[in-house]
């Protein structure tokens, strides 16, 4: 019997070992050698780190008061715009240029100028998402735990995975749209926290937050049609990454569609 178990445990470390190997030498050549692409390792461990601070920094906050970063606030958000807006250039100006299908576009791998445009966009959309994850830690900070909810933290701690996967092995191609949309996005939704954290003052003047919550579900549902359509086509792009996806696309559907009616239509209804 212990024969069997000492048997067992050797294959399954190199299986694993294969797997790890398999996951550094299948990707896009291009872009391996690029800053958290390689190895899925580096960004697991900041995904670690994330959910450490997610859970030990509102404990550390507890007899603390609210930490002043207005300043940081306001630049951070606005810094994100100015990103945001360039990503969604560089994917429109890249994607129109190579004359992108809508229906069926595979990853081009080769080093053109605009096949290395766009996965050096898709790169700093990747990177963008590490960014993004301040957020939350912004939230610990001024002591807005009801802000951390399952939502806020499921969608900035999966981001990063999916799109380590995106740059890794599918650099451009069919994911362009999700970049492009999203970019557009968050130039509005940034635009919206650096205008909310001059003061006191702005609420008054950000009353369409209801209607970014619908511009977030909007480009949901948008993704899950154009991810379904390729399942269609005769298309050269992995299925594997398409039903990543469209899975990713229903549970966020699922969440701000909750989000959405506990926010404006559940609280509307009880004040009435």
């Amino acid at each position: 019997m212990a024969s069997a178990m000492v048997s067992v445990s050797p294959s399954t470390w190199q299986s694993l070992q294969i797997f790890y190997q398999w996951v550094l030498e299948n990707g896009d050549q291009r872009t391996g050698g690029w800053l958290l692409v390689y190895s899925p390792l580096p960004v697991g461990g900041i995904f670690l780190c994330y959910l450490l601070i997610v859970w030990l920094g509102p404990k550390l906050m507890i007899y603390r008061e609210p930490v002043n970063i207005k300043a940081l606030l306001i630049i951070y958000n606005f810094s994100m715009v100015c990103l945001s807006a360039y990503m969604f250039y560089e994917f429109t100006a890249s994607s129109w240029l190579a004359n992108y299908s809508l229906v069926c576009q595979p990853v081009d791998y080769s080093e053109t100028p605009l096949a290395m445009r766009m996965a050096r966009v898709c790169w700093w959309f990747y990177f963008s998402k590490v960014i993004e994850l301040t957020d939350t830690m912004f939230f610990i900070l001024r002591k807005k735990n009801n802000q951390l909810t399952f939502l806020h933290v499921y969608h900035h701690g999966t981001m990063i995975f999916n799109w380590w996967a995106g740059v890794k092995y599918v650099a451009g191609g069919q994911s362009f749209l999700i970049g492009l949309i999203n970019s557009f996005v968050h130039v509005v939704m940034y635009m919206y926290y650096g205008l909310a954290a001059l003061g006191p003052q702005m609420p008054k003047y950000l009353w369409w937050k209801r209607y970014l919550t619908s511009l977030q579900l909007l480009q949901f549902f948008i993704v899950t049609i154009h991810t379904a359509v390729n399942f269609y086509a005769d298309c050269d792009f992995p299925d594997s990454m398409n039903m990543v996806v469209l899975s990713y696309a229903f549970s966020l559907i699922a969440l701000f569609s909750n989000f959405y009616y506990q926010s404006y239509i559940s609280k509307k209804t009880k004040m009435a």
